[in-house]
């Protein structure tokens, strides 16, 4: 299921299929956002650190040339006065996007100084992403190019380990899974430490450990296990789509009442839903930054007049995968921004 957000008529007429690689400006978003969470980390306070990203994304979000509707977001407009869902940034000119955002992915990290925060930012053709809705959580199984024919979310724990050892010609011994250390996930992780796999517990945030898994260049990560967020896990698979990697997700309602919930609202509860499903479109954009260090990025490292910030910006069509790592003068970006970096 897509679903595309109405939006009134904007300045520039009608959008356009992306035609340049947006996620060199999307960056900037991410970055920005970065920086913003980065002066919050360590400090316990992760709803200070989660505005903090969410007001520097917000505002340099206005800067990128695009028609953007936000499918996924912070909630809905009561709860969420800026990027909430069904939203519209951007300049109002350009290619008509869906667009995805986390501003701040991992807030108690942030706050409690732990690896793997990041902020990060999905862009796709209008019409084109999976809108969650209803559906809060996913069953996932994620895995980078060399094993993508390998992975089966219908096999067991145990199955997908040898299978995916097989295809990256290694001992089962040698495989490593992150997991969300969750109490739902105690068998789970029973059976893969079973199949002698190396398990990886994480405490929050399964996109960049979705996106580590993908990236050949991250030997030690060879999959993502187990149930984790929705709207995470459609950001995860338009990364992975970036990457040639496969995401397999299955929502995952947590009671009877949110079943029949999501059966209203014409979900398939049972369907297997594949990258494409989450990710129709063959344009995709996808820029993340460090916040804190972790397997994939480092995190921000202030200087004594600006930070230094590594980011990682990526685009379906071409394959292509950067890695920016970025110095900023923050009397400057204060000048030119209207934000008070300090």
């Amino acid at each position: 299921m897509t679903q595309a957000f109405e939006t009134s008529e904007r300045a520039g007429g009608a959008g356009s299929p992306p035609d340049r690689n947006l996620a060199m400006e999307l960056v900037r978003v991410t970055e920005a956002a970065a920086m913003g969470a980065g002066r919050w980390i360590g400090r316990g306070d992760k709803n200070a650190a989660d505005q903090a990203a969410v007001d520097a994304m917000r505002l340099m979000l206005g800067t990128v040339q695009m028609d953007g509707i936000v499918v996924i977001g912070e909630g809905e407009k009561d709860e969420a006065p800026m990027l909430f869902n069904g939203e519209s940034i951007g300049s109002g000119f350009g290619p008509a996007v869906d667009v995805a955002v986390d501003p701040l992915e991992g807030t108690r990290l942030t706050a409690l100084g732990q690896q793997n925060a990041i902020s990060v930012i999905a862009v796709a053709e209008r019409g084109t992403l999976f809108f969650p809705d209803a559906a809060l959580y996913m069953d996932k199984i994620a895995t980078g190019p060399d094993a993508a024919d390998a992975i089966d979310i219908d096999a067991t724990p145990e199955e997908n380990v040898r299978n995916v050892a097989e295809a990256k010609n290694k001992s089962p011994r040698d495989v490593s899974v992150i997991v969300l250390e969750r109490d739902r996930h105690e068998q789970l992780i029973a059976d893969l430490r079973g199949a002698g796999a190396r398990v990886t517990l994480i405490r929050d945030g399964d996109v960049a450990p979705a996106i580590a898994a993908a990236h050949v260049g991250i030997a030690e990560v060879d999959l993502l296990m187990g149930v984790g967020g929705t709207p995470e896990g459609v950001i995860a698979a338009a990364a992975i789509k970036c990457l040639g990697g496969a995401l397999q997700g299955r929502l995952w309602p947590r009671n009877d009442e949110e079943r029949q919930r999501l059966v209203d609202h014409g979900y398939e509860i049972e369907r297997v839903l594949t990258t494409d499903d989450l990710v129709a479109g063959d344009d995709v954009f996808v820029a993340a930054t460090g916040v804190t260090s972790g397997a994939l990025l480092r995190g921000v490292r202030y200087t004594r007049d600006g930070a230094v910030t590594e980011s990682m910006v990526m685009r379906s069509r071409s394959g292509t995968v950067r890695r920016v790592e970025a110095e900023h003068a923050f009397a400057k970006l204060s000048r030119l921004s209207g934000l008070e970096y300090r």
